[in-house]
């Protein structure tokens, strides 16, 4: 009963915040702040975007974004802004153009070279394995009897 009762509670908050979002706090601003942040990298962390991140840098980058939403700056105007300060390893997702394609295109060929080289070896592999012997074994010369003996006496 207890464990019932506890679940229902923790569903019942797990779905609040996103109906209360507005009474909470949180303006369209904030939701604006938050969807460009989150497609800019911390330049601090590195793996992290700036929402995520709490460097003191990614606070100041945050609310830099802020103020031009407040100048009425629209989102890619300030992404053309930190692209022109911090270039494209600033943005979360690089662009798929110039040499960055490499980066989305690489995989996918080095995933195809690579299957290509593993049929070939495989094909190798049952080439040279026959199905059936053609010739019988040949017959066991008195040498290598005596000695296969000896090794099954040992």
């Amino acid at each position: 009963m207890i464990i019932r009762t506890g679940l229902l509670l923790f569903l019942l908050l797990y779905s609040l915040p996103p109906a209360f979002a507005e009474e909470v706090g949180e303006t369209e601003l904030d939701v604006q702040v938050r969807e460009i942040a989150k497609t800019l990298r911390c330049t601090v962390c590195q793996t992290e975007n700036i929402w995520e991140s709490g460097a003191p840098l990614a606070k100041q980058m945050r609310d830099a974004i802020r103020e031009r939403l407040q100048l009425g700056h629209t989102e890619p105007e300030i992404r053309a802004y930190f692209l022109s300060r911090y270039g494209d390893y600033i943005l979360m997702e690089p662009p798929k153009h110039g040499v960055n394609w490499l980066i989305w295109v690489a995989p996918f060929v080095l995933l195809l070279v690579g299957g290509f080289f593993l049929y070939k070896e495989v094909k190798n592999w049952v080439k040279d394995t026959p199905a059936s012997p053609s010739q019988p074994a040949p017959p066991l010369d008195e040498q290598a009897r005596k000695r296969l003996e000896r090794e099954l006496e040992s």
